[in-house]
């Protein structure tokens, strides 16, 4: 089934995109959601004519989203937690302690738009995307500290 995403659905596509998926998860979750609509002929024309009204102020959102990933640049992100003798520490460090850094840095990053490769669980440092646009990902590194 092929249905058009109505706004961006994580693991699956970004806004505007028509997407191949299985009918139940179609139907009994993406559409009575509102986050699709079946791809029939009279959706595309009308997502494609929504589309090309948009494309300047894509185009905008984009530059800026390039604009804040040259602002932050090589940046290194400092998190500080509880930790055990041994380095392990108490929990694990999540994407919104990141998004938090990053606020206080003075960079306004979601914390759903923080993408860990892996999960911090131990001192040291780690490295962490940024999906500022879906086609700009930013990448920086995450150092873990002890308290």
């Amino acid at each position: 089934m092929e249905v058009i995403l109505k706004q961006d659905v994580a693991g699956l596509g970004y806004k505007n995109d028509t997407v191949k998926v299985r009918p139940g998860y179609g139907n009994n979750y993406l559409i009575p959601n509102g986050y699709a609509l079946i791809a029939n002929e009279a959706n595309k024309r009308l997502v494609s004519e929504n589309v090309r009204q948009a494309a300047h102020k894509a185009a905008k959102i984009k530059q800026d989203a390039e604009a804040l990933a040259a602002k932050i640049g090589e940046l290194t992100i400092e998190v500080g937690t509880k930790a055990g003798e041994s380095g392990k520490i108490f929990g694990a460090v999540t994407a919104l302690q990141i998004a938090d850094a990053l606020k206080a840095k003075g960079f306004d990053i979601d914390r759903k738009k923080v993408v860990l490769k892996e999960t911090p669980k131990q001192i040291g440092t780690y490295s962490a995307t940024l999906d500022l646009h879906k086609e700009v990902k930013h990448e920086i590194q995450i150092k873990v500290v002890a308290e």
